[in-house]
C-alpha cells in the first residue's frame, strides 16, 4: 500500500540510520587497526603507507555506504507507490586526493615544528598526537564514507521523475547545526546542490517522491517551535541562539548541554 506521507523518521529512515552507524563502527575498527603503520620515527617513510592503506578501506566501506543508500531509497520508493521502475545511481567513492588532503589534514600535528612555531597541539607528546591524529582520521573517514550514501541518495532524488525532493533527517542527539536543519524539512528541491556535513555527522537524506506529503517528526517538529521562538528572525546570530535554546528547552539536548 502506497504511504501518503513521509517523515525524517520513519521505520526505514530509522533503520538506514542503524545500518549506516554499524558500518561507521566496523570502518573505525578498521582505521584504528592502520595506525600501527605510522612510525613516528619514521614518519616521512611510514604516513605515504598509512595513507594508501587508508585509501583502499575508505573506498570498500563507501562502495557499501552508497549500496545501503540505494536499498534505502529503493524501499521508500516502493513504500510510496510510485508508477514505473527506477535503477538507483551508486555515487562513486570519494577520489584519492580528497582522501588524502583530509588525512594530512588529520595527521598534520604529527610532523616536528620549531617551538616557537608550533601549534599548542604540536607541542604534545607523540603519543598524545597519535591519539589525536587517530580521532581526526576516525572522523575524516567517517564523514567521507557517509557522503557517499548520502550522495546516492541525493543524485537518485535528481534523476527520478518520480522524485520530487528531500528532507534531512537528523537523531536526536545530533547537533544544533543538524537539528536547525532538519526542521526546515523537505525544503531541498530535486536540484538543491550538496549536503552541509561537519566530521562525524551521521544525518541522512530522506526522499519525497509525487503524492507524498512530507511531515517532520514529534522531536523535529520540537526543533522547529524552538527555532521559530527564540532563533528565527535574528540574521547572522540564528545557529548561537538556536543551539542556546537547545540547551535550555530541548527533549533530546546533548549530553552537557545544560
Amino acid at each position: 500500500m502506497a504511504t501518503a506521507t513521509v517523515s525524517d523518521s520513519g521505520d526505514e529512515a530509522n533503520r538506514y540510520r542503524s545500518a549506516q552507524i554499524g558500518l561507521t563502527r566496523l570502518l573505525v575498527r578498521d582505521v584504528r587497526g592502520l595506525r600501527r603503520l605510522i612510525l613516528p620515527q619514521r614518519l616521512r617513510e611510514s604516513v605515504p603507507d598509512w595513507l594508501t592503506a587508508m585509501n583502499t578501506v575508505i573506498v570498500q566501506y563507501a562502495q557499501v555506504s552508497a549500496a545501503l543508500a540505494a536499498d534505502f531509497y529503493g524501499a521508500q520508493r516502493e513504500a510510496a507507490g510510485v508508477a514505473g521502475s527506477f535503477t538507483v545511481p551508486l555515487a562513486d567513492p570519494p577520489p584519492p586526493e580528497q582522501t588524502e588532503a583530509s588525512l594530512r589534514w588529520a595527521a598534520k600535528d604529527l610532523w616536528p615544528r620549531e617551538s616557537d612555531k608550533a601549534s599548542p597541539a604540536q607541542l604534545e607528546p607523540m603519543d598524545v598526537r597519535l591519539v589525536q591524529a587517530e580521532k581526526k582520521a576516525e572522523q575524516v573517514a567517517q564523514k567521507l564514507v557517509t557522503d557517499t550514501g548520502r550522495g546516492t541518495v541525493r543524485e537518485a532524488v535528481r534523476q527520478d521523475r518520480q522524485a520530487t525532493a528531500w528532507a534531512r533527517s537528523a537523531a536526536r542527539g545530533a547537533c544544533a547545526f543538524c537539528k536547525m536543519l532538519a526542521a526546515r524539512g523537505a525544503v531541498y528541491e530535486q536540484g538543491t546542490a550538496g549536503f552541509r556535513a561537519h566530521d562525524g555527522c551521521h544525518c541522512g537524506v530522506v526522499p519525497v517522491f509525487k503524492g507524498q506529503r512530507f511531515e517532520l517528526s514529534p522531536h523535529a517538529r520540537e526543533w522547529e517551535r524552538i527555532y521559530r521562538e527564540y532563533a528565527q528572525g535574528h540574521s547572522g546570530d540564528q545557529l548561537r541562539l538556536f543551539r542556546r535554546a537547545l540547551a535550555e528547552h530541548d527533549s533530546n539536548p546533548l549530553p552537557g548541554s545544560h
